[in-house]
């Protein structure tokens, strides 16, 4: 094998897709592997559907991951410019050359000619495959009328050939090159059509493998026999087969995805402070976008391990794989050729086990933006509340697998006001003779010489033993009383991070004794 390069090469028209980053982070994987060079390119030749401003979240969401480029945006190199907008000169001097070589022609077609022709295969039950009155012009004779006139160019598809590829994930492939009809390659204004302009620059920067999402697959016969024409040898293809919606053979989208927006996700996202509809309508807010997984406070390490993971295997057992692992077991070859399927609650297991592994102080600085755009803590928090939060962290231990979960289980505990969970009151604090345990229980922790987990827990199992009570009616009832809800950190951690001042204060104004 040669010197490897590949490339991946996102068109500006919104934010980064979770199945192109898993496409990119294969190219990326597969490159560091080698030794190679990773470039990243920036597909703008759509003017319609491109946005200049979408260039910044597709390169910050790169960095954010940590897949870096040896070439490209920010980094330059000696194959740039790395626009295709500021290549358009480099695809009309290929073009005019195949031209020149008798590889391509001018399409001297009105649009309203080349409708009646498609009508009229469409009507006789054939399929519509275009062969130009200029095909078999003089080379000498096509370059003059394209000096008279700006036109179309198309480029020749060999007739009675067949166009071969042996794919490296999905083995050999053929076409038929009488089932193809000529493209246009570049139009009448000079701008070069994807399937042109993508080889010219493949080919320039020196590409040797492309590896790219299996839709894609439509576009190689054309652009072989486009590399065959300038001359070029062609790089080894491996087209990644897409990635499906979870439980679903329907491929991810963005505006499918929204319906994964559970209502725990939505009011996670009103807590960090999104209103209602911005969720519907920002697409950094959507599952199917890695800026979503940034904002949800995940791990990128985490998330780069799954779509790692997401049709690729090491072997028949590992999930949990370090970035350097990974990168040095890589190979295109076990690329599973099927579609794979995204879940999100596996992602969240895998978030989960990274966070584990977290030192407490970075959890520390990861958690603290979420409650403090949450309005939970202040810009400047106070010595005692970082000692809380560092608390509530280590309580909370792996029910903490993002850093917005910390919303969760941090709010209820570092808010001064508690917010109580209707259901959970009627649940365990109307229930008959909690309100008596609550009185009880407040008078024996208030004698209590020391206020730590084994005292208060000790204090409860005498009190529902003194009452004949089941210790639970207690433990749940001191957990809405102290928080407002059902769910959190251990009875006993709560209080101990509250204070017995603050506990007792929760306790006796409760919704218990109202």
């Amino acid at each position: 094998m040669g010197p490897v390069r590949t490339r991946f090469a996102p068109s500006p028209t919104g934010y980064l897709h979770i199945g192109g980053v898993r496409t990119a982070l294969f190219n990326w994987l597969f490159t560091r592997r080698h030794g190679g060079q990773f470039i990243l390119r920036i597909d703008d030749t759509d003017a319609e559907r491109n946005k200049a401003e979408a260039l910044q979240p597709i390169l910050d969401g790169f960095r954010w991951l940590g897949i870096d480029w040896d070439e490209g945006p920010g980094v330059e190199g000696p194959h740039g410019p790395y626009f295709q907008s500021q290549r358009q000169h480099l695809y009309d001097q290929a073009a005019r050359k195949l031209v020149a070589s008798w590889h391509a022609y001018p399409c001297v077609l009105t649009a309203d000619e080349l409708r009646v022709e498609r009508e009229a295969a469409e009507k006789a039950k054939r399929p519509y495959i275009h062969r130009g009155p200029r095909r078999d012009a003089t080379a000498e004779s096509n370059l003059s009328l394209l000096a008279e006139r700006r036109l179309p160019i198309r480029l020749k598809v060999p007739d009675g050939s067949v166009i071969a590829l042996d794919d490296l994930i999905r083995g050999h492939v053929e076409w038929k090159a009488d089932d193809l009809g000529d493209p246009v390659i570049l139009r009448a204004d000079g701008r070069a059509l994807y399937n042109f302009a993508t080889v010219v620059d493949d080919a320039a920067m020196r590409i040797s493998h492309v590896v790219r999402a299996a839709e894609h697959l439509s576009n190689t016969p054309l652009q072989l026999v486009a590399y065959a024409a300038i001359g070029s040898p062609t790089p080894a293809f491996a087209h990644v087969p897409v990635v499906n919606e979870p439980n679903s053979k329907k491929k991810l989208s963005k505006r499918d995805m929204t319906k994964f927006l559970t209502t725990e996700i939505r009011q996670k996202l009103e807590r960090i402070g999104w209103s209602a509809a911005e969720i519907a309508a920002r697409d950094d807010l959507n599952p199917a976008t890695v800026a979503f997984y940034r904002e949800m406070g995940y791990l990128p390490a985490a998330l780069i391990n799954y779509l790692g993971r997401l049709g690729w295997s090491m072997d028949d057992h590992s999930e949990i794989i370090p970035l350097q692992t990974m990168v040095a077991h890589f190979g295109l070859e076990r690329v599973n050729s099927s579609p794979a399927s995204f879940d999100p609650d596996k992602l969240y297991w895998v978030a989960g086990e990274y966070m584990k592994e977290m030192p407490l102080a970075d959890k520390v600085a990861g958690c603290l933006p979420f409650l403090q755009r949450a309005g939970v803590l202040p810009a400047e928090p106070s010595a005692e509340q970082s000692r809380k939060l560092e608390q509530v962290i280590i309580a909370s231990g792996d029910r903490i697998k993002l850093f917005s979960d910390i919303l969760q289980y941090g709010t209820p505990l570092l808010s001064p006001a508690v917010a109580y969970d209707e259901k959970a009151v009627a649940k365990r604090l109307r229930k008959e003779g909690v309100a008596d345990l609550l009185a009880a229980f407040a008078g024996e922790i208030e004698k209590l010489p020391v206020f730590d987990v084994q005292s208060i827990e000790g204090a409860l199992q005498a009190l529902s033993s003194a009452r004949g009570t089941q210790p639970s009616l207690l433990i749940h009832g001191l957990r809405v009383a102290c928080t407002g809800v059902e769910v959190g950190p251990g009875v006993y951690d709560i209080m101990v991070i509250l204070g017995r001042d603050e506990s007792l204060r929760r306790i006796r104004s409760s919704p218990a004794f109202s």
